[in-house]
Order: structure tokens, then C-alpha cells, then sequence
């Protein structure tokens, strides 16, 4: 059977055109069809009704599918899980942006990511995802789906909002803050991290709460099961304008009552590893001052392609 791999890129970085080429050259050479995916970089600021509609719409085909490889950064992987999340196809990226925490390979080692690739010395891990729904009036007007966090925020610089936090039915706190943080495993990196909230491994499940700038004594980052239900409650018209986002890429504005629901989801996201090593060893590679330096033991360690 003849084995397919789809390839999602960055638009705009100056160095893929020749990595495509490379890419595809290398695993052509092993009777591996590449395939470019036209038409990925969507509207980031599309509203989740568009989105809604646009999921449910002409999109590139997956099926038969073995990979969907990135190039780029988490803002590309993320969306490539809009495409790849309903067809159980697994993410496998290669970081051309910063951090990179869920790309499993630097651009310099393409190489050795094609021989992994060609000889299957891969594994795949679900990841963790919330299903979020906006609620108005007892309607609901929206559903979306996060594979690092959903975040209620506010628009304005000099305006605070004022949003009420229930767990599983049952009210905890009302916060003026710029907003709250409801977070994966695997988004505990991402914008969690950056509000304080704690790095949690990705083989765990949970859910995390993180308020962001809460003008409050006790409110504090919350680790909760994952089958803990969040809710958040936007209160007072005397406060700020507040807008829901999902990964930063689906947005919805929130009116003065508005309710969003978030819970775990019955579909994950799979995501390729390539090496077998544990999560610690990345938090190090990410966050270590000394990144170049263990970048290079941990390229001498493996084969060379």
C-alpha cells in the first residue's frame, strides 16, 4: 500500500519553499507521496459561527493520510489540528518558530525526522482536548473545541471585567481580573504558563484554571480532574467588554450574561513522537538557558539520518 503524507507550512517564512523541497524530495526517494495542503491559514480572528461553517465545509481530503507534517510554529500546529482533529490523523511538526513545544523536531534536523519517518520509528500520543460552548439567555450560540486553552479576556487596555468561576455546578469565586485561563496538559505551556499557572506533563489528565491579574487575595491557579466541569459567567455591564478564544485562533464577543461551558472532549488530538524520551527533557530544551548547548547532546544521541 502506498503510504501518503500531508504537509502544512507557514505562509510567510522565507526558508520553506526550499524545506519543501527538501522534504518532499527525501521521502519521494522511499515511494512516499507529499502532498502540500492548499488553503490552511484561515481568518484567525473568524468568529465561531464562520468557523462553525467553515469546518462543516470543503476541506483537503485526509483520508488514507498516514501523517500531517508541520513546518512552522505552535501557531501552525494548532491550525493543523483544525484539519486533522476529525480525522485522527496524527500532528508531527518541525519547529520554525521560537519555542516550539509541540513540534517533535528542530529545522535542522529534518534529516533524521525523514528517517524516522520512512523506517515508522514513530509513536502516536493523544492529546487532551476541551469542547467550550457559549451560552446567552440559555441558548447556545457557539461551539468550539481547544487543544491548549480556552480564554474568556478582556478588549479593553484600561478596563478590568468581572467574571464568576463554577466547578462542577457549584460557584468558587468572582473575579475582577483581565480574565481566566481554562487550560490542557498541553496548553499548561502556552498561555497558562505565561499567567503563572503550573506545567503539568501531557501524559496527565486535567484541567487547569489560571486567572489572569485577578484583583483578588486569594486567587490562585487550580489543577482539577478531568472530568471537572468549568463554567464562566460574565457579570456586570459596569465593567469592560470580555471576548472568548479558543487556541487564539476562534474568537466569539461576550455580552454581560453570556456563560462559557468548557469540559473535557471525547475527541482528542494525535500527536507523532519520534523519540521516546521524556516530557522533562523538553521542559529543559525550552526553557534552560543553556539551550544550544543541550540541543547538541541530545542530537549526538540519536542516529543520524
Amino acid at each position: 500500500m502506498s503510504r501518503r503524507i500531508l504537509l502544512v507550512t507557514h505562509p510567510r517564512r522565507p526558508e520553506v519553499p526550499a524545506m519543501v523541497r527538501d522534504f518532499s524530495q527525501r521521502l519521494g526517494e522511499h515511494g512516499i507521496e507529499v502532498e502540500v495542503l492548499p488553503g490552511v491559514d484561515v481568518d484567525d480572528h473568524a468568529p465561531i459561527r464562520a468557523t462553525m461553517a467553515r469546518d462543516l465545509g470543503a476541506v483537503p481530503s485526509l483520508e488514507g493520510a498516514e501523517l500531517v507534517v508541520i513546518l512552522g510554529g505552535d501557531g501552525t500546529i494548532l491550525r493543523s489540528a483544525e484539519l486533522a482533529r476529525q480525522a485522527a490523523v496524527p500532528l508531527l511538526g518541525v519547529n520554525l518558530g521560537r519555542v516550539g513545544f509541540l513540534a517533535e523536531a528542530e529545522r535542522e534536523e529534518v534529516g533524521w525526522m525523514v528517517d524516522q519517518v520512512v523506517n515508522r520509528r514513530y509513536t502516536v500520543q493523544e492529546r487532551m482536548a476541551v469542547d467550550v460552548d457559549v451560552i446567552e439567555d440559555g441558548v447556545t450560540v457557539g461551539r468550539s473545541w481547544a487543544l491548549n486553552e480556552a480564554s474568556v479576556e478582556k478588549c479593553a487596555r484600561e478596563r478590568m471585567i468581572e467574571l464568576a468561576v463554577e466547578i462542577d455546578g457549584r460557584p468558587l469565586s468572582t473575579w475582577g481580573c483581565d480574565g481566566v485561563i481554562m487550560a490542557t496538559p498541553t496548553g499548561s505551556t502556552a498561555y497558562a504558563f505565561s499567567g503563572g499557572g503550573p506545567v503539568v506533563w501531557p501524559d496527565l489528565e486535567a484541567l487547569l484554571v489560571v486567572p489572569i491579574s485577578a484583583h483578588a487575595l486569594f486567587a490562585r491557579p487550580l489543577v482539577l480532574g478531568p472530568h471537572s466541569q468549568l463554567a464562566v459567567e460574565v457579570m456586570s455591564e459596569n465593567f469592560g467588554q470580555a471576548v472568548m478564544w479558543c487556541d487564539g485562533r476562534r474568537s466569539f464577543d461576550l455580552s454581560p450574561g453570556a456563560r462559557i461551558e468548557v469540559r473535557r472532549s471525547e475527541i482528542g488530538v494525535p500527536i507523532a513522537r519520534l523519540s521516546n524520551s521524556p516530557f522533562t527533557d523538553r521542559l529543559v530544551a525550552k526553557f534552560d538557558l543553556n539551550v544550544e548547548g543541550w540541543r547538541g547532546r541530545a542530537r549526538r544521541s540519536r542516529p543520524e539520518a
